[in-house]
């Protein structure tokens, strides 16, 4: 007979102790994580304290606003004109259809100039002329408003001998255009290469493709950068004091001086009349609520570009 076998139990494999430098490297590599967690909470809270005070001035200036100047908000002020020293009452109605005037004609003449440039740049960036364009663009962004308010009077007003609304549009998309140039071009650039060689390879001209293909397809790019220029150009005053001048009546022509919701801002605040303070701060109000309105519409248009690229 044969004997059984018996199975004999198995022994576990003894795993090697870690030597000397292992566990050295071991507590290195423990003290190196544990710094690293410590130095990248500290990181975000530094972060997070200066993201919340760069935020600061923003609502502090809306709360200042709104605590002075919502008191002067009413129908009246949308409908009715400027009345006299002395008189309660009143409204900013021409200011506020002045400025609507003014950023409408700049924005009719910058953007398609803007626009042009831009698309230009992007499609030709490697010659002379357009690097020139793009030196200039990026020179006149940084230029003073004030120095476009003389350059306009210099050359729209003085030899026409009055003030207009045309010339203080013409100021205002003078500011508009090296803004929308610049960020044509950067939106044009950003349209994959496939979609220019698709459109070629179909038979389209260049032009064609650049018009139809390209320029479609940035934008909703190019609108954000458009409504970025516009609420920058809707507050500035300086270039207004040399052209537009402002005007205390009803005026709707170009050829003539027109008022403006930041010039009338700008000569109530300097005024010793408390009726005419209190428009001031509401004008003030309603502009900033015009910039934030215009940023709003930038935000949605800049996340329908992304949204239609995610799908």
């Amino acid at each position: 007979m044969s004997t059984p076998l018996v199975a004999r139990p198995q022994v576990p494999p003894r795993r090697p102790r870690p030597s000397q430098s292992q566990r050295a490297f071991a507590e290195r590599t423990q003290r190196t994580l544990w710094r690293r967690r410590l130095v990248n909470r500290v990181m975000v809270v530094i972060l997070g304290t200066a993201a919340i005070v760069a935020t600061l001035p923003l609502l502090f200036i809306l709360f200042h606003l709104v605590k002075e100047g919502a008191s002067a908000i009413s129908l009246d002020f949308f409908t009715r004109m400027p009345k006299p020293v002395g008189e309660a009452g009143g409204g900013l109605a021409n200011g506020i259809v002045g400025t609507l005037i003014l950023v409408g004609v700049a924005a009719a003449i910058g953007l398609p100039i803007g626009v042009g440039a831009g698309l230009y740049l992007a499609e030709n960036g490697r010659t002379r002329l357009a690097n020139t364009v793009r030196f200039l663009s990026d020179v006149l962004n940084g230029l003073p408003s004030i120095v476009m308010g003389i350059f306009a009077w210099q050359f729209l007003v003085r030899p026409i001998g009055h003030f207009s609304a045309l010339a203080g549009s013409v100021a205002l998309a003078a500011m508009m255009i090296p803004m929308v140039t610049r960020t044509t071009e950067e939106m044009v650039r950003l349209v994959p290469v496939a979609l220019r060689e698709a459109a070629l390879a179909l038979g389209y001209t260049r032009w064609r493709t650049s018009l139809t293909v390209v320029l479609r397809t940035a934008t909703a790019g190019i609108v954000t950068g458009a409504l970025v220029a516009i609420a920058r150009i809707a507050g500035e005053t300086a270039p207004l004091l040399f052209t537009a001048f402002g005007n205390q009546f009803w005026s709707v022509r170009l050829s003539e001086p027109i008022a403006a919701l930041p010039l009338q801002i700008f000569t109530y605040a300097v005024s010793p009349y408390d009726e005419w303070h209190a428009l001031a701060w509401a004008g003030a109000l309603v502009l900033i609520a015009l910039v934030l309105l215009i940023s709003l519409a930038a935000r949605f248009a800049t996340r329908a570009r992304f949204g239609g690229m995610g799908d």
